[in-house]
């Protein structure tokens, strides 16, 4: 309970001083381009990868890119890039 109560005190925190997400709580960014290319920041690792489906866990939950001829064309500690024909994205 300590721990829920910890994050929602950092939200209001986050919100009140108007600091970035991302950097603050560690917020995954998602950011598409068009529906071929999408660069994911703030990733903890993957989970399964091929050429339809991409899961990814992160800080606060999991990532599932869907689509056809999914590529990881990079990745580094900080981000990635996924290239292919982006379908859906959904975060659980």
């Amino acid at each position: 309970m300590k721990k829920k109560r910890n994050i929602a005190g950092k939200e209001i925190l986050v919100e009140s001083l108007k600091l970035p997400r991302d950097t603050v709580l560690g917020e995954s960014i998602i950011t598409l381009t068009g529906k071929k290319d999408v660069l994911i920041e703030n990733y903890k690792g993957i989970i399964s990868c091929n050429d339809a489906i991409i899961w990814l866990q992160t800080k606060h939950g999991k990532i599932c890119l869907e689509g056809r001829g999914l590529n990881i064309v990079y990745y580094t500690n900080e981000d990635m890039k996924i290239t292919g024909t982006i379908e859906h994205i959904s975060i659980v």
